[in-house]
């Protein structure tokens, strides 16, 4: 059943957003300001190219990662997590849509605040 979800997720637009969170990594390695982001930015690609069978987990945090999630907070996830929550309220009008808006609000919650967190597989 995960396959099959993943599937139409990548066709149905998961390969949009995996692709924009990697340009935004490329983007944000360019700029040597953005570089502790850009870690975060694959991590979230790879999630958003194939959200189902994985979950998002703390890993060791340290100051440096509140810091820079606090950073990230305020110039980018914010809106970035109000992206997918609107989308997530669209797709959960229909029963079918329901498993995507619940992989929206995943992506919601890492996308405010990325760093310190990992995907692992359930």
């Amino acid at each position: 059943m995960r396959l099959l979800l993943n599937i139409l997720w990548f066709i149905l637009g998961g390969w949009i957003s995996g692709s924009l969170w990697i340009l935004a990594g490329l983007v944000l390695a360019i700029t040597i300001v953005g570089l502790p982001w850009t870690p975060a930015a694959f991590r979230i690609a790879g999630f958003s190219y194939w959200p189902f069978g994985k979950v998002v987990v703390d890993r060791h945090s340290g100051a440096a990662s509140v810091l820079l999630n606090i950073l990230w907070l305020l110039l980018a996830g914010w809106w970035l997590a109000l992206h997918h929550i609107l989308l997530a309220a669209a797709l959960a009008v229909t029963i079918i849509g329901i498993p995507f808006a619940w992989q929206h609000v995943k992506l919601a919650m890492l996308a405010l605040t990325p760093v310190g967190k990992a995907v692992v597989e359930v």
